[in-house]
């Protein structure tokens, strides 16, 4: 009996399970072969930001070898009170605006009538793509060919009309003009990307509703745009990153004339940069725009956590 008390505490402790340590992650093989190509990539983004931050509170001097002359909060006051900079920066928001929404409006609505296409759907979803396919220079020099007003297509028809203008002489046609070339563009991207939305929505909830007296718009409504909401936000997100910083075609078509009337802020950069080689001040204006761009990611980051589609 003694033995077998003395031997209780012992086997008690023994069936109490021990508890580990966490293990630590280690890195796999995987890791430390792309640990220097991870290191690479991180100094190619992060010396360049560190240089853009340094040459932003300087003037640079390029005659003799690059040098910086440190000039402290210049040229951040002179962004803050460029009225010339706050009208690109109107123009900019003004140009986002009209291109993602027609992009949108657009591709939502070719994308629904593709999907009640049942024969050739593909043949016209190949033709649709064309226009993303091609280069926005070369869409920037299509449209500008197509606009003369000499030869132009777009010209004759508009003189046809009554419109005997220059549609890239006129500060407000060619505004339109450019923003009209990037919709044409890109707004297949979108119609594919909600046509594929569409996809992945069950027939047979479409065929309950119809049998329950939905109509086309009651199911547009309530039943389909629901379904994709997600995957417009997406496409939404992918455009409007894009549409932030667009540069070819306004500058192949118009150079930001006339009369700065399509001169956007990146195009302002690139004059800033590389036709007056301003280059501290339009580091300010890089980094302003980084800025503008990191807060309309983390807006759109924000709905789709809400949405659990970043999980």
């Amino acid at each position: 009996m003694a033995h077998r008390a003395a031997s209780s505490p012992v086997l008690g402790q023994a069936a109490r399970p021990a508890t580990r340590a966490p293990r630590q992650p280690r890195v796999g093989f995987e890791g430390r072969m792309m640990t220097p190509g991870l290191i690479l990539l991180a100094a190619l983004s992060i010396v360049p930001f560190l240089a853009l931050i340094a040459m932003s509170f300087s003037r640079v001097r390029l005659l003799g070898g690059v040098a910086l002359d440190v000039v402290g909060l210049t040229n951040w006051v002179r962004f803050f009170t460029d009225a010339d900079m706050w009208m690109s920066w109107l123009r900019t928001i003004v140009y986002f605006v009209l291109t993602v929404g027609l992009e949108m409006v657009l591709g939502i609505g070719i994308a629904l009538c593709l999907y009640r296409v049942l024969r050739g759907r593909n043949i016209l979803l190949g033709l649709l793509l064309l226009p993303m396919f091609a280069a926005p220079s070369i869409v920037g020099l299509l449209g500008r060919y197509l606009t003369d007003s000499t030869f132009g297509l777009y010209a004759w028809v508009l003189r046809s009309l009554g419109y005997g203008g220059d549609i890239l002489g006129s500060p407000a046609t060619a505004f339109a003009a450019v923003v009209l070339m990037d919709v044409w563009e890109w707004t297949p991207l979108i119609a594919l990307i909600t046509l594929a939305g569409l996809s992945s929505v069950p027939q047979s909830v479409r065929e309950a509703a119809a049998v329950d007296g939905a109509g086309g718009w009651m199911a547009l409504r309530y039943i389909i745009f629901p379904a994709i909401s997600n995957v417009l936000l997406v496409a939404l997100l992918i455009r409007s990153m894009d549409a932030i910083r667009y540069f070819d075609i306004i500058w192949v078509t118009t150079g930001g004339g006339p009369a700065d009337a399509t001169k956007i802020v990146p195009v302002r950069l690139y004059e800033t940069a590389f036709r007056f080689f301003d280059l501290g001040y339009a580091a300010a204006i890089g980094l302003a725009m980084l800025a503008f761009s990191i807060i309309i990611a983390r807006t759109f980051v924000r709905l789709l956590d809400v949405r659990g589609l970043t999980r």
